[in-house]
């Protein structure tokens, strides 16, 4: 193996020299990563990796189209095959790869199965039923399990929690709100309270007798304010028995509108699955035929995020402006010229994606101009900081031909995630000030995160790019260079709220603080490369398990993955590091890259809910590790 060594650290670094850092061998291996990324992007200029999560994506989607009469045979059957294909030998699905069983998940692969035709008596069917009542039956499921159950008549509506379509009466300042929740959650809910308030049961042609438990185990409220909701609760059952009827209509057209209003221009609903299949359901039952032009546009887009190789599953999402954000900025780390053509065809598209219309988050900054990025193809309700801060990173590394235009667009997304910041100095992904602890207690309220307060990786990526832009010093980047600091946990590192996870949230916080002014001999920074340094694993890399975000003997711990290897690596490259760590971590990528210049990384390691719903992004482990690569060879 050549033993150039790569160079010496940066001046103020408190490190020893290098040890050996392979730089030809790891040279090479990033020419091969590029040109493997290169094969990726699209004629148009984007890049979109699968995005993979889990089985009750396809379950889900099957009980939709059983629900409006649309299912067909022949899909079912290859999203069947899907389903049948993540099973495990105790009859389980899981979250994410290599996770625990969740029952939830284990019970909709399993109705989605039955709707596909296997019978109880199958030998995998007769291993995930006995496991479901193991874990409690139905009766132990989360809300949205057994809201999809009540729709077939297979849970009693009556025990669900309420949800009131009255509540879109609620002024923006009043407590449970919809804008009180995060922007997922509240299009979400919308939706359902019009299924909640109408109740509709179209019965299964089977029966799920077999997988009912024993009566529900779940956590009880135990605080005095879960106890009033609980109190509110029931007094929405009893209302819904006695409401109006002419006050009942009037908030349910109410909410029909709302939903009408936010559908995207690709059909979908802030470009995500549960608030979309909530919506069909609802527009459905409030008279809308299938033929439609606002439900044949979502049907239309529903098919956009199919993918369908013989074995048929559904995106959660798509993430083609983080994807190309995040290509533009590792092949130019890797030393592509400002003006090639690649750079410059991704830097148009990400100019043409640009969100100039107001949308929810307007709400709480009325008086803010416009000005961001979103996540998906179409989605100009719900720009994002983080999206927005990305690509402004990608679009000051290209030299395209307008770059008046260019300035513009990079001074309205300045602009807007500085108007975004949150009170405390941090930063959320969608929306400013969403931080009621209230609806979190709601008895609706089990599964997933249902607020957007400030993170530490999202508030690293905001300050990072306001230093790019030669911001460090204002008052707003200030506030949040204190936020972030203040978020470092004891030991070194930083929580991360979209990725996984302290390795995420670290990796993404040294960057920004580095690019923000902090030498890389501050304490803050030396107590971040120590606790790298101290979970880096064995064979070289860096790994950490989803379970880290629920169980802290996992924080720092997992196989090691081509991205958060990446990631270990990107926070050492910033704090000026050529130790032997980085060398070690430089040889794991080298080894196990494979011939064609990808990696392999089964593991989930994107964040939708911390511990609730995890992704798997095809993408990070190519473009992370290019970044990584292509900052320390350079």
């Amino acid at each position: 193996m050549n033993q150039e060594t790569l160079p010496a650290p940066a001046p103020n670094s408190t490190e020893p020299a290098p040890s050996g850092v392979p730089a030809d061998d790891a040279r090479a291996a990033l020419a091969r990563a590029v040109e493997y990324l290169r094969s990726l992007q699209h004629p148009d200029g984007w890049w979109k990796g699968e995005l993979e999560t889990n089985v009750t994506m396809d379950a889900e989607d099957l009980l939709l189209r059983e629900f409006l009469g649309i299912r067909e045979p022949a899909a079912t059957e290859r999203a069947a095959k899907w389903i049948r294909s993540h099973q495990r030998a105790d009859g389980s699905w899981s979250l994410f790869y290599g996770g625990p069983a969740d029952l939830s998940t284990t019970i909709e692969g399993y109705v989605a199965l039955r709707l596909a035709g296997d019978p109880p008596e199958a030998e995998h069917m007769r291993t995930a039923a006995a496991l479901i009542r193991e874990l409690g039956g139905l009766e132990s499921s989360r809300v949205f399990t057994r809201v999809w159950l009540a729709l077939f008549g297979a849970w009693p509506w009556d025990e669900l929690p309420a949800l009131a379509p009255e509540m879109m009466f609620l002024p923006k300042w009043a407590p449970l709100n919809i804008y009180n929740f995060a922007c997922w959650a509240r299009q979400t809910i919308v939706p359902l309270t019009i299924v909640f308030a109408q109740r509709p049961q179209r019965p299964l042609p089977f029966s799920l007798d077999e997988i009912h438990g024993n009566a529900s185990s779940r956590p009880g409220r135990p605080s005095l304010r879960a106890r009033a909701l609980t109190l509110l609760d029931r007094g929405l059952h009893v209302y819904h028995r006695f409401a109006p009827r002419w006050v009942r209509e009037l908030a349910m057209a109410r909410a029909e509108r709302w939903i009408i209003r936010r559908q995207e221009a690709d059909g979908s609903w802030g470009g995500i699955q549960p608030p979309w299949v909530y919506s069909l359901i609802a527009l459905h039952l409030r008279g809308y035929p299938l033929d439609h032009p606002v439900m044949q546009a979502g049907f239309a887009g529903l098919d956009a995020f199919t993918v369908d190789d013989g074995q048929r599953r559904i995106e959660a999402c798509q993430s083609p402006v983080w994807d190309t954000a995040l290509a533009t900025v590792a092949l130019a780390d890797a030393g592509l010229a400002p003006d090639d053509a690649t750079l410059v065809t991704a830097a148009e598209w990400l100019l043409n994606e640009e969100v100039r219309v107001p949308g929810d988050w307007a709400v709480r900054r009325p008086e803010l101009e416009p000005g961001g990025w979103a996540f998906e193809f179409a989605n100009d309700n719900y720009p994002d900081v983080d999206d927005t801060a990305e690509v402004v990173l990608a679009l000051l590394r290209v030299a395209h031909p307008d770059r008046e235009r260019v300035e513009r667009a990079i001074e309205r997304g300045v602009k807007w995630v500085e108007g975004m910041q949150d009170s405390s100095g941090g930063w959320a992904a969608f929306d400013a000030q969403n931080k009621s602890a209230l609806v979190r207690e709601l008895p609706f309220c089990d599964f997933g995160e249902v607020i957007d307060p400030p993170s530490a990786d999202v508030s690293a990526h905001a300050i990072e790019m306001l230093g790019a832009v030669d911001r460090a010093d204002t008052p707003g980047a200030r506030r949040g260079l204190d936020w972030l600091a203040a978020e470092q946990e004891p030991g070194g590192s930083w929580f991360g709220r979209w990725g996984v996870n302290h390795v995420y949230g670290t990796g993404a916080a040294v960057p920004a603080l580095i690019e923000a002014g902090v030498p890389a001999g501050d304490a803050r920074i030396r107590r971040a490369v120590r606790w790298l340094e101290e979970h880096q694993n064995d064979d070289g890399g860096w790994g950490e398990d989803v379970r880290s975000y629920r169980d802290p003997a996992w924080v720092g711990r997992g196989e090691s993955t081509a991205s958060q290897t990446a990631w270990a690596l990107l926070a050492l490259h910033a704090a000026g590091e050529r130790s032997p760590a980085v060398a070690r971590g430089v040889e794991w990528l080298i080894g196990t890259q494979r011939t064609d210049g990808g990696w392999d990384e089964p593991q989930y390691t994107g964040t939708g809910f911390p511990s609730d719903f995890s992704i798997n992004y095809h993408l990070y482990r190519i473009v992370f590790p290019i970044m990584a690569l292509g900052r320390l060879t350079r």
